[in-house]
C-alpha cells in the first residue's frame, strides 16, 4: 500500500472514530515514550532525549506527509508563522517537560503541568453544565498534582513552563490543523521547533553519536509521543472545538499515573485514584460537541 493510499486511510479511521478512544491512543503513545525517556536519562541529558525526539518525530512525519506536501501548494506567510510558533511552542513543552520529570513523579508532573489546558478551556467555557465538568477535571488534577508545591522547587519551575508551552500548543496547533495539510504542518513545526531547541540539545548529545542504540531510542520516543500522539491530536481538533479537546486532556494524568505505575514503580495512593475518578467523571459529563459542519476539515 502507498504512502498516500495509507495516510487516506488512517484518516478515515481518525475522523470516524470516538474523540475519547483517539485520546486513550494519543496518551498510551505518549507515555510509552515518556516511560522509555526517564530510562534514557542514565545515558543521555533529557534536553538531548528531548531534542532528539522532535527530530525523529519530524523526520517521520515529513515522510509520511510528502503526498500532501508536494500537492497542497506554496504556504502563506501566515500559515508559515502559525506553524513556526506551534512546532518551537512543541519543542519547548518536549524540553522542559523532561527536564521537569528528572525531579517529578511522571503522574504528579503531567497533573500539574494540565494547568495550561485548564486555562484554555476556562476561557473558552460558556454553559454551566460544562464549567461543572471542568470543575470536577480541576479537583481530579489537583488531587493528583498532590498540591506538593515546595518539594521540588526546580521541578516545579520547569513544569509550569511546559504548562505554558501546552496552553500555546493547544491554541495555535488548532489553527494548523485547520490548513487542510494533514500532519504536514505538524512535520515542518517539529522539524523549526528541533531547530530553535538544537542549542539545549545539542550540547550534551555526544553520547548519543558514540551509541547508536541510544539514537534509535530516542527516536523511537519521538515517533510515539510526537508523530502518534500528536499527530492525533490534528485530526480531533479538526473535529472538536478547543475548549472541549483541553477538558479531555485531563485523561493524559490518568494515564501517566497508570503507566507510572506499570512501568517506572510509581504506585498511586487512595487519594491518587481519588483524583482519578474526579478527572474522568470530568470528562463524562462534559458536552460532547462538535465542531459545525462548515468548520470541519476532511
Amino acid at each position: 500500500m502507498s504512502v498516500d493510499k495509507t495516510s487516506g486511510s488512517l484518516s478515515r479511521l481518525a475522523n470516524n472514530t470516538p474523540p475519547e478512544a483517539l485520546f486513550v491512543v494519543s496518551a498510551t503513545g505518549q507515555y510509552c515514550g515518556a516511560v522509555i525517556a526517564v530510562r534514557l536519562f542514565d545515558d543521555l541529558a533529557p534536553a538531548s532525549v528531548a531534542w532528539f525526539r522532535v527530530i525523529g518525530a519530524a523526520i517521520v512525519l515529513i515522510a509520511f506527509s510528502m503526498p500532501t506536501l508536494r500537492r497542497s501548494g506554496a504556504w502563506s506567510r501566515e500559515q508559515i508563522f502559525a506553524v513556526s510558533l506551534f512546532g518551537v511552542s512543541t519543542a519547548l513543552m518536549n524540553l522542559f517537560f523532561y527536564l521537569a520529570i528528572q525531579h517529578l513523579d511522571l503522574g504528579k508532573g503531567v497533573a500539574i503541568e494540565f494547568i495550561g489546558p485548564i486555562t484554555v478551556a476556562a476561557i473558552r467555557t460558556r454553559t454551566g453544565r460544562n464549567a461543572f465538568a471542568l470543575l470536577l477535571a480541576v479537583i481530579g488534577v489537583l488531587i493528583l498534582s498532590g498540591l506538593e508545591l515546595g518539594n521540588e522547587p526546580l521541578g516545579l519551575v520547569y513544569i509550569f513552563l511546559a504548562s505554558i508551552m501546552w496552553a500555546i500548543y493547544i491554541v495555535v496547533g488548532s489553527k494548523v490543523a485547520r490548513f487542510n495539510r494533514g500532519v504536514s504542518g505538524l512535520g515542518v513545526g517539529l522539524l523549526i521547533g528541533a531547530v530553535f531547541i538544537a542549542p539545549f540539545g545539542a550540547p550534551t548529545s555526544g553520547p548519543a553519536f558514540s551509541a547508536p542504540w541510544i539514537l534509535a531510542t530516542c527516536f523511537l520516543v519521538g515517533i510515539l509521543s510526537n508523530a502518534v500522539g500528536y499527530g492525533i491530536d490534528q485530526f480531533t481538533l479538526r473535529r472538536i472545538p478547543v475548549r472541549r479537546f483541553s477538558v479531555l486532556l485531563a485523561l493524559l494524568p490518568v494515564t501517566a499515573t497508570i503507566f507510572g505505575l506499570l512501568f517506572l514503580g510509581q504506585v498511586p495512593s487512595v487519594i491518587d485514584l481519588i483524583g482519578i475518578g474526579f478527572v474522568l467523571t470530568g470528562v463524562v459529563v462534559q458536552q460532547r460537541d462538535t465542531l459545525p459542519p462548515t468548520e470541519v476539515v476532511a
